[in-house]
């Protein structure tokens, strides 16, 4: 599962809230170890995403660097070679 999560910082156009909320609701399947969460335990799951997402936001618009900014589908094709070097 938290292969899924990808770096948002540096990149231009910067994370979107889709990303950010993306990496957040990995994390939190991850720590819970389940994909979708029972009735009872929604409302717990959903707020851990929600202040993560938060949280993970927060973050990205503090961290400063140097680097020159990544580009997306430079980092997509790296992802993709990856994986069909595994494969």
């Amino acid at each position: 599962m938290c292969r899924n999560i990808r770096t948002l910082h540096n990149f231009e156009p910067a994370a979107t809230s889709d990303e950010v909320h993306a990496a957040a609701l990995q994390y939190v399947r991850k720590i819970a170890g389940t994909t979708k969460p029972s009735l009872a335990n929604a409302k717990a799951f959903d707020s851990a995403v929600a202040e993560i997402a938060h949280s993970t936001q927060h973050l990205l618009d503090a961290l400063v660097t140097n680097a020159p900014p990544k580009d997306r589908e430079v980092e997509a094709e790296k992802r993709r070679a990856r994986f069909e070097a595994r494969g």
